[in-house]
């Protein structure tokens, strides 16, 4: 058996079905959820449609975070490690970024499709990275452990939680997306977690790093319009057509709402889904205790949940766009 025929059969505890290495070119642009199993350095490649897995994409040590930064491009952030990766999508590939970090965490793209952000928590920094030189250009001192961050869909403005539990945010300005500019800091009612703007890019919602309540902000003004109830914390949040998806690991819910907040439909997950991934009817969450990846449809009613790793610390959506 050859290598590559191997780490296609090598799924965990025999959870989930191989693919023959001719089927990934046949699969074409079928969506691809890309799975960090920080646990053994690689990343898992499974078809969302039928829990299938493509290959192990082996990494470097810790791959924790993950981030579709192009259509075909995902960025892996290694915080152990103090590196990056760039996973290609359609060749199920890796390579490295140059460049050293701290503790890199969670990353952001530019829509310009050259440049992404990524934030350091142990220097206090937001890195620039060339994605066509797969470098890092800039560094930006934002005072403090920064961790999620969110930009909106015009690449105007980053939004960064400072820390896990944030008791600030800053807003940084990317108009000029190779030059940010720190323009503003604010403390939140509780400690923040996840940053997500909403698309249309005219309010953020914030999760709490404490509390079971989620906030929506007013871009603009910096304002808080709406205060919604929400699961144990931390919670995350990906947005659909129309509809905010936010998960609450500690519980093992998955909740729907539209924009203005309503809750539509509350879904149980494994416990342990924390992070949460959507794209074009597809929703995925990846178990950091379970291993498993739960997929959902656009409705937020449960398709599956193959176990993908040991671990699987996030998950993010690959279709090409």
């Amino acid at each position: 058996m050859d290598r590559r025929t191997f780490l296609t059969r090598a799924a965990v505890g025999g959870a989930l079905l191989a693919v023959a290495p001719g089927a990934l070119a046949a699969r074409g642009r079928r969506p691809v959820a890309l799975v960090t199993a920080d646990a053994e350095a690689h990343v898992a490649a499974i078809d969302p449609k039928s829990g299938r897995l493509l290959r192990r994409i082996r990494t470097r040590e810790s791959p924790h975070s993950i981030e579709a930064v192009t259509g075909r491009l995902a960025l892996v952030a290694h915080s152990d490690a103090g590196r990056l990766t760039l996973v290609d999508s359609v060749r199920l590939r890796a390579r490295p970024v140059r460049g050293a970090l701290g503790a890199p965490r969670y990353a952001a793209a530019h829509p310009d499709g050259r440049f992404a952000y990524v934030t350091d928590s142990e220097r206090g920094e937001v890195v620039v990275l060339d994605l066509s030189r797969g470098r890092i250009v800039r560094r930006i001192d934002v005072g403090g452990p920064a961790r999620h961050i969110g930009i909106d869909p015009f690449g105007r403005r980053l939004w960064v939680a400072l820390g896990s539990r944030a008791e600030e945010i800053v807003t940084l300005d990317v108009r000029r997306p190779a030059r940010p500019r720190l323009v503003r800091r604010f403390r939140p009612p509780f400690r923040a977690h996840d940053v997500v703007f909403a698309p249309g890019g005219r309010n953020v919602w914030i999760t709490s790093g404490d509390q079971r309540r989620v906030l929506i902000y007013n871009a603009s003004t910096g304002r808080i319009i709406r205060r919604i109830s929400a699961g144990a914390p931390p919670q995350h949040i990906a947005f659909g057509p129309r509809v905010a998806y936010v998960t609450s690991g500690g519980d093992g819910t998955l909740r729907a709402h539209r924009l203005d907040g309503r809750l539509l439909r509350e879904t149980p997950i494994p416990v342990g889904s924390y992070n949460v991934s959507s794209d074009r009817g597809l929703i995925v969450s990846p178990s950091l205790t379970a291993g498993t990846l739960a997929v959902l449809n656009r409705h937020a009613r449960s398709l599956r949940a193959p176990r993908v790793a040991i671990a699987a610390h996030d998950a993010c959506l690959m279709t090409g766009r």
